[in-house]
């Protein structure tokens, strides 16, 4: 990307009417459809690139430069900084309007679920978000940041919104700011007049424009996915899944894809369904950057590019890289959630440290490449 690229009329129309949708659709079921368009597109270029290996009708890269991946999943239509950013911040300008009684138990803002709909104004929110959102994406990519530019497109179109729509950044932390006990105690904040001693109904928490009555001091972003030996251990699993993914079919996008598209069980109500893409796409990444041939072109089937490292090797980068990034995502959900009145995304947050700590192992010499994360050109 270039610079100029901030003011292509096409890609601004684009990204406003990705915003847009993500609002209408709402935020969550948005990027369940980036899921859904990964797994299409990188099981075209995986085919694709076998196809090649196989016969003589196109070299690799055309047979896998199909579009969806990058186009669709992570383009206009659906790229998380576009489409569920915009969703997001629609959410927080509805909540703060009045237009939400979605009967969530948090603050409405946070429904990231609940599709908006057609209401004129909350789309053009999620539209001009979308803009913001292919903005923080073009600027971060250009200037070849060390992280996953789409998911801190996401993180920082989350700050703006609180800014722009009046909502505190991280919320009353006078409980302790990673101090999650008070959910575990089912201890409610009171809203409106505080408490009298002879119980003449003043005590009652009120309603406050948007805001559930009697929510809980400290609101977990996942109440069945936040003790620390849990999430540790969802990072361990999914990350040697995610590696193992990778490892035998070159792709370092399609556990993401799956583990994005399995949200549509959450999304529907099912109970604790985890929420697992900030830990299958960096340990896919980390995966394949042992593997110097990792995203090369070749002739050579996925399986056998891949095998210039163990398995194991792969199998335990992924482990350790999920569980890091397991517990990053842990992290910032008690700063920047839990206290707070909108959706602040964790899993966005924990690729950015994920993703930056391979720019970091490449940029040292710990793995010889960073697959497709930037490294500031060094």
């Amino acid at each position: 990307m270039a610079w100029s690229d901030l003011w292509a009329l096409e890609m601004l129309v684009a990204a406003f009417a990705g915003g847009a949708f993500g609002a209408a659709l709402g935020a969550l079921p948005a990027f369940i459809f980036t899921g859904f368009m990964v797994i299409a597109g990188e099981a075209a270029n995986v085919i694709g690139k076998t196809v090649a290996g196989a016969s003589d009708a196109g070299t690799a890269n055309e047979l896998a430069a199909v579009g969806i991946t990058g186009s669709i999943a992570f383009g206009p239509v659906f790229s998380p900084a576009i489409s569920f950013a915009g969703g997001a911040a629609a959410a927080a300008y509805a909540a703060k309007k009045g237009y939400m009684e979605s009967g969530f138990d948090y603050h409405n803002a946070k429904d990231i679920a609940f599709a908006q709909g057609t209401k004129p104004d909350v789309l053009a929110v999620g539209g001009a978000f979308g803009i913001l959102g292919y903005w923080l994406t073009v600027a971060s990519s250009t200037a070849g940041m060390p992280y996953d530019p789409i998911a801190m497109g996401v993180v920082l179109s989350a700050v703006v919104h609180r800014i722009v729509f009046g909502y505190d950044l991280i919320g009353d932390t006078s409980g302790g700011i990673l101090n999650m006990k008070p959910f575990e105690d089912g201890d409610r904040r009171i809203i409106g007049e505080a408490a009298t001693a002879d119980g003449d109904g003043s005590d009652q928490p009120a309603a406050d424009g948007g805001t559930a009555e009697g929510r809980f001091v400290v609101e977990p972003w996942l109440p069945h996915q936040y003790k620390w030996a849990n999430v540790t251990m969802l990072g361990l699993v999914v990350g040697i899944l995610a590696a193992f993914t990778a490892y035998t079919t070159g792709s370092p996008f399609l556990a993401f894809g799956i583990s994005a598209a399995s949200l549509v069980f959450l999304n529907c109500g099912v109970e604790k369904i985890p929420v697992t893409h900030h830990i299958s796409l960096p340990a896919s990444t980390a995966a394949l950057a042992l593997a110097p041939a990792g995203m090369a072109v070749s002739s050579a089937p996925p399986s056998e590019v891949a095998a210039a490292i163990p398995l194991l090797s792969a199998l335990v980068v992924g482990a350790i890289f999920g569980a890091v990034c397991a517990l990053a995502g842990e992290v910032v959900q008690r700063i920047f959630y839990a206290h707070a009145d909108t959706h602040f995304d964790p899993p966005a947050a924990a690729i950015v440290v994920g993703t930056f700590l391979i720019a970091v192992l490449t940029i040292v010499g710990v793995f010889p490449q960073s697959v497709w994360v930037p490294t500031l050109g060094l």
